[in-house]
C-alpha cells in the first residue's frame, strides 16, 4: 500500500515537471499614462514673462481678435502676436512667454492675461515689444485653463504642475496560462520619448484701441471698464477703469466645473459642464443671476445673439457625458431660457453666430456652416472637412479659426461657399 502511495507521487511530480517544461516565458508590455508632479518656485516662472522672436505655433489653444492684430495662444507658454493687416498674409511678429497662459482679453493696448495663478498686463503698443505694466499675484487658486490640474502650494511658496508621461509596463507569463502579475519592469518615458526612468526625483523645488474679441471657448472677457474671468467655480470682476492698473473688485460664486464665457450686449453667458448661467450685467461691477439652464454632463461652450443661445455638448474628455449635439434656446425671455431642439453632432468645440449664420467647430468632422435662422430647421450650407476644428470667431465677413493643424482664415461673404484666404500651419 505505501509503495503505491509513493508510485502515486511519483507519477504526479513527473507530470507537473513535464507540463512546466512544455511552457515557455513570454513577455507583453504595454503604455499607459501617467502624471508626474512638477514644483516650480513662483519666483521662477514669473521671472519667465519676456519677449522673443516670432516662433512657430506648437500647441495652440484659444484666439482673440484685436484691430490687427490675431492673438493665438500656445497653451501654457505665451502668445504668438500676428500682424494681420492683410488677412491673406498674415505675419506671425512677436512670441512673449508668459508661463501657464490659457487666456486673454485686450482693452486700449492692454493686454490681459493669466500666468498660472497670476493675473499680468502688458502694454502692446508696440506689439514687437509688449511690457509688462501690472502683475496681480496668487489671484486665480483654481487656474484658468480647465485641463491643467496644477494648483497652489501657498506655505512653501510653490507651483505643483503636472507633466503627462508614458509609463512601459511589461509583464512575463507562461504560455501554459500562467500569469505573473507583478511588474518585472518598467519604464518612464516623457513626450519626446526620451528614457527618464533612472533621472531621480520628479520635479524641482500698435493697435486701434477698443476692446477685441474672444471666442466662445474663453474664459476671459471684457465689458465696460470691468475684466470677467472665470474658474471652476467662480466669477472674478477686475475693475480696468485705468486700464493699466487692474484692480482686483470681486468674486461670485457661480456653481462646479465652470469652463466658458461669452458676452452679449449687457449679458454675460456663462457654459458648465451641466447648464448654463445668464448674468445681467447692466450694472457691470454687480452681476445678477437671471436663469439657469441645466443640461446632460457635458462640455458646454456657448453664444448668442438676440433670441437664441446656442450650446454644443461635447463627450470625450474629462467633462464627462454621453451626447454630441447641438442646442439651440429659446432666451426672448432671460429669465426663463426653453429648448427648442437638439442636432447631432460628431464632437463639437467651438462655435460663433453671426446673422443667423452659424459655424461650429464639430472636432473632427470638420467647420460647419448651417443657416439657422429657422432654429426649428437649421441647414448645412457648407463643410470644410479636412481639419479637426476647436473654435471661431466671425467678424462680419472674414472668419477666424483655430484647427490642430493651424489657424485659418475665411471670407464668408457668400456663407454658402466660404473661400481660404490664408493659413498658418501649426509645426509639430
Amino acid at each position: 500500500m505505501k509503495n503505491r502511495s509513493l508510485l502515486i507521487w511519483v507519477i504526479l511530480i513527473l507530470i507537473t515537471i513535464l507540463l512546466g517544461s512544455c511552457c515557455s516565458t513570454r513577455y507583453v508590455e504595454y503604455k499607459s499614462k501617467t502624471y508626474v508632479p512638477v514644483y516650480k518656485d513662483l519666483n521662477e516662472i514669473r521671472s519667465g514673462l519676456k519677449n522673443s522672436s516670432p516662433r512657430d505655433l506648437m500647441n495652440t489653444g484659444k484666439i482673440y481678435f484685436y484691430g490687427n492684430y490675431i492673438l493665438i495662444n500656445e497653451k501654457n507658454e505665451g502668445i504668438h502676436i500676428i500682424d494681420n493687416s492683410n488677412p491673406s498674409n498674415p505675419r506671425n511678429i512677436t512670441f512673449v512667454n508668459i508661463p501657464g497662459n490659457g487666456d486673454m482679453a485686450v482693452k486700449n493696448n492692454i493686454l490681459y492675461a493669466n500666468s498660472y495663478v497670476d493675473l499680468v498686463a502688458l502694454d502692446i503698443s508696440n506689439t514687437t515689444s509688449p511690457t509688462l505694466v501690472k502683475r496681480v499675484n496668487n489671484i486665480f487658486p483654481n487656474l484658468l485653463e480647465i485641463n491643467n490640474n496644477a494648483y497652489l502650494d501657498p506655505e512653501k511658496g510653490l507651483l505643483v504642475d503636472f507633466i503627462e508621461k508614458d509609463t512601459v509596463i511589461k509583464y512575463s507569463y507562461r504560455d501554459c496560462g500562467d500569469m505573473v502579475t507583478s511588474p518585472v519592469d518598467s519604464r518612464e518615458f516623457d513626450n519626446t520619448g526620451r528614457d527618464v526612468s533612472n533621472d531621480g526625483a520628479k520635479g524641482s523645488a500698435g493697435s486701434t484701441g477698443g476692446v477685441g474679441k474672444g471666442g466662445s471657448m474663453a474664459r476671459f472677457t471684457i465689458y465696460d471698464n470691468y475684466l470677467y474671468s472665470v474658474d471652476r467655480t467662480s466669477l472674478q470682476l477686475f475693475d480696468i477703469q485705468n486700464v493699466s492698473d487692474p484692480k482686483v473688485w470681486s468674486k461670485v460664486n457661480i456653481g462646479w466645473d465652470i469652463e466658458t464665457i461669452f458676452p452679449f450686449r449687457n449679458r454675460l453667458f456663462i457654459g458648465s459642464t451641466t447648464g448654463m448661467f445668464i448674468y445681467d450685467v447692466s450694472t457691470p461691477w454687480n452681476p445678477l443671476l437671471l436663469s439657469q439652464f441645466s443640461h446632460a454632463r457635458a462640455c458646454d461652450p456657448v453664444v448668442a445673439d438676440d433670441n437664441y443661445a446656442y450650446v454644443t455638448l461635447r463627450t470625450g474628455t474629462r467633462c464627462g457625458g454621453a451626447q454630441n449635439q447641438l442646442d439651440i434656446l429659446d432666451i426672448s425671455n432671460l429669465t426663463s431660457p426653453k429648448l427648442i431642439k437638439s442636432y447631432p453632432m460628431q464632437g463639437p468645440a467651438g462655435l460663433g453666430i453671426d446673422n443667423g449664420i452659424l459655424f461650429i467647430c464639430d472636432g473632427p468632422a470638420g467647420l460647419k456652416v448651417f443657416d439657422a435662422k429657422n432654429p426649428n430647421d437649421i441647414k448645412l450650407i457648407d463643410w470644410k472637412s479636412d481639419m479637426i476644428a476647436f473654435d471661431v470667431i466671425p467678424l462680419g465677413n472674414t472668419l477666424l479659426m483655430i484647427a490642430e493643424d493651424g489657424f485659418y482664415q475665411y471670407d464668408y461673404s457668400n456663407p454658402k461657399d466660404l473661400k481660404l484666404l490664408s493659413k498658418i500651419p501649426v509645426k509639430k
